[in-house]
């Protein structure tokens, strides 16, 4: 019971607006390359940056300033600021479908009535 009412509600998270625009806002992100092409230096400063942290050792001033340079241009990015507000508004969705999910929990924790639909 709880497997069909788990796979009902992912379709129906699937099937919401949230969802559905996150979904194109990604995909449009994928396809402009200069954000992807932004998004994967960013992402390669910050894995040597880690790296650099780890061992030790403080990222040089050159690294950080790139990082605020690449971060300045891929922030101004059409695609990107969609993806970031689509991002924000299923993040919301789903804060309130887990509310809902501990409300029931609660609901039903405290019904001495056992039921299996």
């Amino acid at each position: 019971m709880l497997d069909q009412k788990g796979r009902d509600l992912g379709r129906l998270i699937g099937q919401s607006s949230e969802y559905q625009a996150l979904k194109r806002a990604n995909e449009s992100l994928g396809e402009d390359r200069g954000a992807v092409a932004l998004l994967q230096r960013m992402e390669e400063l910050r894995r040597s940056a880690q790296e650099m942290i780890a061992r030790g050792q403080e990222p040089p001033e050159a690294m950080e300033q790139e990082l605020d340079e690449l971060l300045s241009k891929v922030q101004v990015n059409p695609a990107y600021q969609r993806a970031l507000v689509a991002q924000a508004n299923y993040e919301k969705l789903m804060a309130q479908v887990n509310t809902w999910i501990a409300e029931g929990i609660r609901a039903g924790a405290a019904s001495p009535i056992i039921t299996l639909g």
